[in-house]
């Protein structure tokens, strides 16, 4: 039996990472709907901000919000942190099986950094935890009280590190990294911020000490700043399907300018829980896709290439495409072709003549971090080939 373990084991960690996402993701969103909705209780409640009546699934539900605690502390108490801790815990051993185990494949580009494997894998943490350490040293800054001011230079800084990564690393594995330094930065503030202040907060009612308010407006302040950050995280975690924007020379703008527009759509939903209607944020995260879709389009001017015959693009694709998409792969690491893209049969290229050209041609994606060495040359030659229609004869 030919059982590979590495492939089962990024399904299963994968798979585990998404269901946990949406859970994460979903209670996230649905409190700050919450938060957005209360309303003034009628009569006033000893202790009780606010509350909401809503209708879900055939029966009704009544939510009060204690800014401390209540008078009386429940025998059961829900703690929303498992959903978070699940999302990065999965994620992190994904990155470990994927892009650390597999970094000659995924993660290093020689033409960008000569890294050794190890050297690969500390320069990506050290990212990760320069990443936590620079957002927690904004947060407990003066800056931290500004929430306006803090958007800004955190949005610079993840730039900046956008930038950084994708002249170090490839395509997919700088990606992967800023949204691992996101994502971190996301649970940490569960795991440091959060669910601590909760805890003060619970055990100080239990004793009977005065409760400190400022421990839930610390935790309120980063989970708005989670919240504002799930719409990029969330296009990270789907970008490696979209080469047209991971392997353009322009990638960290191209990142940085959708990740804007998430947050502002992510912003007038937020408007809209207070009962605000500004449709121009919608308007403005629709235009910065479409700006980015048209620098997307705009590409370095390539060398002119024509009368590319088949034996040509086919001896190109041999020599760097079928090592992987080959109807049995040699490849370490693959027992089968990608998405089952055989390119090693003359009808296997006419087939995936799309692909080749979106990943090959019109980006840098394949092959994997260019570990054969593929010349602008040879993208031009397949790219000629294509658009004399792909012909095999």
């Amino acid at each position: 039996m030919d059982y590979d373990v590495t492939t089962w084991l990024n399904l299963s960690l994968r798979w585990l990472h998404v269901i946990a996402g949406v859970a994460w993701i979903g209670a996230s969103f649905y409190f700050v709907w919450l938060d957005n909705n209360l309303r003034a209780p009628v009569p006033e409640k000893d202790g009780v901000k606010g509350e909401l009546w809503a209708v879900h699934g055939g029966g009704f539900y009544h939510s009060q919000k204690y800014m401390t605690a209540p008078a009386h502390m429940p025998d059961h108490l829900h703690w929303f942190k498992w959903e978070a801790y699940t999302t990065w815990l999965s994620g992190f051993a994904l990155l470990i099986v994927l892009y650390y185990v597999g970094a000659p494949v995924y993660l290093i580009d020689a033409s960008k950094h000569a890294f050794s494997q190890a050297g690969a894998v500390a320069t990506g943490l050290a990212f990760i935890l320069g990443g936590l350490v620079v957002y927690e040293g904004l947060c407990r800054s003066p800056l931290g009280q500004r929430p306006r001011l803090f958007g800004v230079v955190w949005f610079l800084a993840l730039t900046a590190a956008t930038w950084a990564l994708t002249q170090l690393f490839t395509d997919r594995g700088a990606f992967i990294h800023v949204g691992a330094i996101i994502g971190t930065c996301m649970v940490g503030n569960v795991f440091l911020i959060i669910i601590p202040n909760q805890r003060k907060i619970v055990a100080d009612m239990l004793a009977g000490r005065p409760v400190d308010p400022r421990l839930g407006a610390m935790g309120k302040q980063r989970s708005v700043h989670n919240t504002h950050m799930t719409l990029p995280v969330i296009f990270i975690m789907i970008s490696n399907h979209y080469p047209v924007v991971t392997g353009h020379h322009l990638a960290w703008l191209l990142l940085a300018m959708i990740s804007l527009g998430g947050v502002s759509i992510r912003y007038f939903f937020i408007l809209r829980h207070h009962g605000i209607i500004r449709p121009g944020f919608i308007f403005a995260g629709v235009m910065m896709v479409f700006f980015v879709s048209v620098i997307a389009s705009q590409k370095p001017k390539a060398e002119t290439v024509s009368d590319v015959p088949f034996p040509v693009a086919q001896a190109i694709v041999e020599k760097h495409c079928v090592a992987c998409h080959g109807a049995v792969p040699t490849h370490k690491g693959f027992t089968a072709p990608p998405n089952g893209a055989a390119f090693d049969t003359p009808a296997g290229m006419a087939r995936y003549a799309g692909k080749i050209r979106e990943r090959a041609v019109d980006s840098t994606s394949m092959p994997l971090g260019n570990e054969t060495h593929i010349t602008d040359h040879e993208r031009a030659q397949l790219g000629a080939w294509i658009e004399a229609g792909a012909k095999t004869q």
